[in-house]
């Protein structure tokens, strides 16, 4: 069968949550947006691209950081309203410089700092 990127259900705003998670590790990553646009150039390019809400501008991962995510394997959730990306990602994934945006856990009620930032 096919990819039809048509069938996916993207949210008022023509959005789609997309989650990158460590292709060798399974480690999540991030979460982020997509729309149609930036899942095709995703898909033409290999390289994770973005929407960005607050910039209302594509983001591909990595541009301006060369923190770069490469795209091992796309997959979709049985809704079709999530996405989630198997990565191959290079350096930092969260803009804080660590690994995974995923660094403060709740723990008995307090949160708990659990990833420092990488070193340069």
């Amino acid at each position: 069968m096919t990819f039809d990127p048509s069938t996916l259900k993207y949210d008022a705003n023509g959005l789609i949550p997309a989650i990158a998670q460590d292709h060798k590790t399974g480690e999540v990553l991030m979460m982020a947006w997509m729309n149609a646009e930036s899942l095709s150039r995703t898909l033409e390019t290999g390289q994770v691209t973005y929407w960005s809400r607050s910039r209302q501008s594509f983001w591909a991962k990595g541009e301006s950081s060369g923190h770069v995510q490469k795209l091992v394997e796309l997959r979709v959730d049985c809704d079709r309203d999530c996405l989630l990306m198997l990565v191959d990602q290079i350096g930092p994934a969260c803009h804080t410089n660590r690994r995974s945006c995923f660094y403060t856990a709740v723990r008995s009620g307090e949160e708990v700092e659990i990833l420092v930032p990488m070193a340069d």
